[in-house]
C-alpha cells in the first residue's frame, strides 16, 4: 500500500511539474509547419499542456532568443536551430544543458555525428533532429553507378568533359565543399582537448595535410582538367539541372529542383582522391534546444523528446525531406535513395565546428583558395601558410 501511494504521490508531482503553457519557435513552413503543429497538439491532449507555436524568421531566432531569455521574452524552445550556432548561444548561458535529460537509449540510437554536433564544452545543448551534408550527385542517364575509386571517378569525369558536356562540376572555391577533400589528407579544423570539446588552438587545415589537399583542389583544374573558371555553385547547379552534367558535388536543399527538372539521379559519397584516406564532409544538424530560463523546463524537454522519438522523426522526413539523424528513422526509411545516400554520407563526415572561433577561419580559408585556383603557377605552401597563420592569429586577437 506504501509503495502504491509513493507511486501515486510520483506521478502527481509530475503531472503538477508539467502543467501549464509552453511556447515554441520555429521557422518551419508548410508541411514541415503542420507537423509541428500536429505534434503539438497531440502532447497537448496527452498532457493537459498548452503548447503555443509561433513563426518566427530564421535570420531572427539567435539573436532575438539570446537578448530575450534572460528577460523572460524567448520561447520555452526552439525547433530547430543549426548546431553552430550552439557554441555562441550556450557560452551566453541561454541554453539548457539537456544531458541530463537525454537517456543513453536514446543518444546511443543517434548517429554519433549528431551527438557530437551539439556538444559544446562537454555537454550536450540540443536534442539533435536532421541533419544535411553535401554528396556526389549524379546522373543515372550518364552514370549507371557511382564510382567507387579515383581511377573510376576520372575516368567518368573526363568521359563527360567534351565541351558540350561536364563530367563534373562544383563551387571550387568554397571551403564548406572542400572540407572533404582536406579531411582525407588528414586535416581537420580544430582538434579536441580531452573532455571532447574543441581547441580552436590546434588548426589543423595547415601544413601537410593542407598542401595535399590545396594541391589536389588546384589539380582538379589544371591538371585534371575539369573545372574551368568561372564555374561556381550557380554555374555547376544550373548544368546538372539542364542535364549536361554527369556528377555534381551538392546538398539535399537542391534536390527539389533537379526533382522538377525530371532528373533521374543518385546520390552516394565520393572516392577517395589519389594518396588520400575516405573522403567524408562537413555535417550540418538542426535540434531542438531548450532555455535555461525557462519557467517550465520539464514540459518543455518532454515535448522535445517527443519530436525526436524515431516515428516522428520519420514523419518529420515525410513532411519535408530531411534526413533523420535517429538510426531506428533511418532503418524505417532504408527504401528511400535520398534518405540512404545522403544518410551514408553523412555518416563519414565532422560536424562543423560549433565553437565562435569558427568565424575566424572561414575568410581566410576561402581567401587561399581562390588564390590557389586563380592560376596555374599559384605556390600552394606558401598560400597554405599563410592561410594558417592569419586564422591562428586572429584566433589569438593579435
Amino acid at each position: 500500500m506504501k509503495k502504491l501511494l509513493m507511486a501515486a504521490l510520483v506521478l502527481v508531482v509530475g503531472l503538477a511539474a508539467a502543467a501549464g503553457e509552453i511556447t515554441v519557435w520555429t521557422h518551419f513552413g508548410g508541411p514541415e509547419l503542420e507537423f509541428l503543429k500536429t505534434q503539438a497538439q497531440r502532447y497537448e491532449k496527452a498532457t493537459g499542456v498548452k503548447v503555443q507555436v509561433v513563426e518566427v524568421p530564421f535570420n531572427d531566432i539567435k539573436q532575438k532568443f539570446i537578448l530575450g531569455a534572460p528577460q523572460g521574452e524567448a520561447a520555452d524552445l526552439v525547433v530547430t536551430v543549426p548546431h553552430d550556432w550552439v557554441g555562441e548561444m550556450a557560452a551566453t548561458g541561454v541554453l539548457e544543458p539537456v544531458g541530463k535529460y537525454a537517456t543513453s537509449d536514446y543518444l546511443s540510437g543517434l548517429m554519433p555525428v549528431a551527438v557530437d554536433a551539439f556538444s559544446f564544452g562537454g555537454r550536450l545543448f540540443g536534442l539533435p533532429m536532421n541533419a544535411e551534408s553535401v554528396a556526389l550527385i549524379y546522373n543515372k542517364d550518364m552514370v549507371k553507378t557511382p564510382p567507387a575509386t579515383w581511377d573510376e571517378f576520372l575516368a567518368l569525369a573526363q568521359k563527360y568533359t567534351t565541351g558540350d558536356t561536364f563530367g563534373f562540376l562544383y563551387d571550387l572555391g568554397n571551403p564548406y565543399f572542400n572540407y572533404g577533400w582536406f579531411k582525407a589528407y588528414g586535416g581537420y579544423v580544430f582538434g579536441k582537448n580531452a573532455d571532447g570539446s574543441l581547441n580552436p588552438y590546434d588548426l589543423g587545415l595547415g601544413g601537410e595535410p593542407g598542401y595535399k589537399a590545396g594541391q589536389f583542389i588546384k589539380d582538379l583544374r589544371y591538371k585534371y582538367e575539369l573545372i574551368p573558371e568561372g564555374v561556381d555553385y550557380g554555374v555547376a547547379d544550373g548544368a546538372f539541372k539542364d542535364g549536361v552534367l554527369a556528377m555534381i558535388l551538392n546538398g539535399p536543399w537542391a534536390l527539389g529542383d533537379y526533382k522538377k527538372a525530371g532528373l533521374n539521379f543518385g546520390i552516394a559519397p565520393l572516392p577517395a582522391p589519389p594518396g588520400g584516406k575516405a573522403w567524408g564532409p562537413f555535417v550540418g544538424v538542426q535540434g531542438v534546444v531548450v532555455n535555461a530560463y525557462s519557467n517550465n523546463k520539464v514540459a518543455a524537454v518532454n515535448f522535445a523528446k517527443t519530436l525526436v522519438r524515431p516515428e516522428n522523426q520519420v514523419a518529420f522526413n515525410r513532411a519535408g525531406g530531411r534526413i533523420p539523424v535517429s538510426l531506428a528513422a533511418l532503418e524505417k526509411l532504408g527504401d528511400d535513395p535520398v534518405v540512404e545516400g545522403f544518410s551514408t554520407t553523412i555518416a563519414l563526415g565532422d560536424p562543423m565546428p560549433n565553437i565562435p572561433e569558427m568565424g575566424k577561419v572561414w575568410s581566410p580559408w576561402g581567401n587561399a583558395l581562390s588564390l590557389i585556383i586563380r592560376d596555374a603557377g599559384s605556390n600552394v605552401r606558401e598560400i597554405i601558410d599563410g592561410m594558417a597563420a592569419e586564422i591562428m592569429k586572429a584566433i589569438k586577437g593579435e
